[in-house]
This record gives C-alpha cells, sequence and structure tokens, in this order.
C-alpha cells in the first residue's frame, strides 16, 4: 500500500431535525392540546484511531464526509429520530487541523481515542415545550440546528521511540532489519527507503522500543531536496536520534565528517526543536575498515567532527543527557546488541524522569 502521510478532507456534520406544531385530535377528547415532539439530532463526525492502519491513503482519493440530517418530529408526542454517527478511522500518531485557521482540533495518540470533528445540530423543540397558562395552543416550533462544516488538514507523524538519521546508503534500513522484524528494502544504491519503515525492537517480553527509519537526507534537504525533508517531521515525536554515518564509503571523495556536519546543519535548519533532542552517534560499516586502520579512521573522523564525549559507554549507561558513541555493523550485526541495550536503558530513565516529573506537578497543585 503506497505510504500517505498528508491529506486534506471536508466533514459535514447533519443538521438537527425541526420540531413539530401539532395538536391532539381525537373522538371524545376535546381541546386535546399541543402535541408536537422534538426533531432528531444530526449526525456528527468523529475520528477514531485504528492500530490496524499506517496511512492516510483512504483520504487522498474520498474528500468529502457527510453525516445525515436528524428526523422531523411528528405529532403525537413522537419526537424524531436522530441520525448516526460517522466515524472516520486513522492511524495512531495523526494530527487534526482546522485547514483554514490552522488550529489543531486533535491528536491521535492511542489506539480507540476518539475526537469530535464536526458536531451535529441539535433538533428542534415540538410546540409540547410551549404549553404554559396563558398559551394554551401554541403554534411555534423551532427549527434544528445547523450541524458543523469543516475543512481538515491530516497529517500523519509517526510514532516511534527512536528515530534513525543519516545520508543515504548509510546503513539505517540495514539497522533496523537487523534489530526488528521490519523488513525495509536495502541495496547497496541511495534512496532505497522512499517512505518510513516501523520496526519493534524486542529485548524480552517485557522490554521492546518501536524504531522509524525515514529516507536518507541530503545537503539542501531543509529547502525540500531529496526526499528526507518531507519525512523529517516523523522524527518530531521519537525521544531520541540515532545519528548513523557511513565510516567506509565507496567513494573515496566522500568525506564522512563532511556529510555529518551537512546533516547536523539540515537538521537545525528544519527544525531547531528538533535539533535539539538527544542524538547519538553511530559509527557503521566498521567490518569494511581494514582492522590496522580502523581505530585511525574513527579517531581523525571524531576529531574532524569536534566530538568532545569519548569516554566509555558504560559511564553513560544512566545518563540521560550526554551524546554516546556506537560503533557497529549493522550487516553483520555487530555491536548492535550493545546499541539496543543502552536504548533501552535510556528510555527506561526517561520514563522514570517524566513520572516523577508527573508527581511532582501533581504534589505542587494540590
Amino acid at each position: 500500500m503506497k505510504f500517505i502521510d498528508e491529506a486534506k478532507i471536508e466533514v459535514s456534520a447533519g443538521n438537527g431535525g425541526n420540531g413539530a406544531v401539532s395538536f391532539r385530535r381525537e373522538k371524545y377528547i376535546p381541546m386535546g392540546g399541543p402535541d408536537g415532539g422534538d426533531g432528531g439530532r444530526g449526525g456528527s463526525v468523529f475520528a477514531v484511531a485504528d492500530e490496524n492502519i499506517n496511512t492516510l491513503v483512504e483520504y487522498r482519493f474520498v474528500k468529502k464526509y457527510a453525516a445525515k440530517n436528524g428526523e422531523k418530529g411528528h405529532g403525537s408526542d413522537r419526537y424524531g429520530k436522530g441520525a448516526d454517527d460517522i466515524e472516520l478511522k486513522m492511524p495512531i500518531g495523526t494530527q487534526i487541523k482546522d485547514a483554514d485557521t490552522g488550529e489543531v482540533l486533535g491528536d491521535l495518540t492511542r489506539h480507540g481515542q476518539k475526537i469530535c470533528l464536526a458536531k451535529g445540530g441539535k433538533g428542534g423543540l415540538g410546540n409540547i415545550h410551549f404549553k404554559s397558562s396563558v398559551n394554551r395552543s401554541p403554534k411555534q416550533a423551532t427549527p434544528g440546528e445547523e450541524g458543523e462544516q469543516r475543512r481538515l488538514f491530516l497529517e500523519l507523524k509517526v510514532l516511534a521511540d527512536v528515530g534513525l538519521l543519516g545520508m543515504p546508503n548509510a546503513g539505517k534500513s540495514t539497522l533496523i532489519s537487523a534489530v526488528s522484524a521490519a523488513r525495509p528494502k536495502v541495496a547497496d544504491y541511495p534512496f532505497t527507503t522512499l517512505h518510513p519503515n516501523l520496526g519493534v525492537v524486542r529485548l524480552d517480553d517485557n522490554a521492546s522500543f518501536v524504531m522509524a527509519d525515514i529516507p536518507g537526507l541530503i545537503e539542501g534537504a531543509a529547502e525540500g531536496a531529496g526526499l528526507g525533508h518531507r519525512f523529517l517531521k516523523h522524527l518530531s515525536r521519537t525521544g531520541l536520534l540515532l545519528h548513523l554515518v557511513d565510516i567506509a564509503p565507496f567513494d573515496e571523495t566522500t568525506d564522512p565528517a563532511y556529510e555529518y556536519n551537512a546533516i547536523i546543519d539540515e537538521l537545525r535548519r528544519y527544525d531547531e526543536d528538533l535539533y535539539q533532542k538527544p542524538r547519538w552517534l553511530v559509527i557503521n560499516k566498521t567490518d569494511m575498515l581494514p582492522e590496522n586502520e580502523k581505530d585511525n579512521k574513527i579517531n581523525a573522523f571524531l576529531q574532524k567532527i569536534n566530538w568532545q564525549h569519548n569516554k566509555p559507554n558504560d559511564e553513560f549507561a544512566f545518563d540521560t543527557q550526554t551524546p554516546r558513541l556506537f560503533q557497529i555493523s549493522a550487516l553483520n550485526h555487530t555491536g548492535t546488541q550493545d546499541l539496543v541495550y543502552a536504548i533501552n536503558l535510556y528510555l527506561q530513565a526517561m520514563k522514570k524522569h517524566a513520572l516523577a516529573d508527573k508527581k511532582s506537578d501533581e504534589k505542587n497543585s494540590l
């Protein structure tokens, strides 16, 4: 299925039914009085998060969704039937905005979450509500309210704990396939990844996290060059970024340090908040370096990028702020196990910090 992460649609809720003006007319019951019922409510339009959907492709083809109007009221105290609501199933991670005002109407972050996109109109009142001691035969009723209408912009931002960042062919797809059950396309040419891929990294029955792979970035991505700029928004919800660097490019004229700095510059130009996210450096394809040259080449790369955190990784085991460095070969799984265990420790520590902050806020609010 084609991956679609943006769509524009129009939603229209149903109008409420009009109230009825009616009087009871039966044999042997003179002056039976008003008996006009209320109109039924119009149907509303809701968005519902569904974990079984992963794209907005359906909303690229069907643009308009309208609920039915409520039924008008009837005599003999009969109320009009309310119209059924419409539920639009959307993938988890969909953000819904008013296309005219830019207002964020909702963010679908969990399965089953429900957001009202357009509220149906209330039914009008029948004349039974206007009876009084001075008005025994009311001939007024109210019309039903109009349902809401909106033009909406849907934007899917995948929900993942960890996001992979790097140039095309840095080995991101190979890494996600090595540590999870995801099977993205892997090939020895750039831009094999054309849309985000998600993989669940499972350490055991009680420990797992979600990793996201987006198309590789190139210089000028913030201005629209290449494919990755379209998908950088998918990294905005992640808690940690892994910056993969190809330490052994096939082209001898390619400089890993230059590519590293180019990615950092593009990240900052695209979104300062994304640039400020915790980001670890992962040097990939170490298996392609000769053993007698590996340390020298890696150290030269780290000096070029002015890497300041060369302490052993064990010292950062529970440090959630300091960037970390890993050397791996995603192809033959060298170092990948240490990487995923470190990520899991980091995510667990972040959850504990978030929980402690929440409890502190609740305590201060009392």
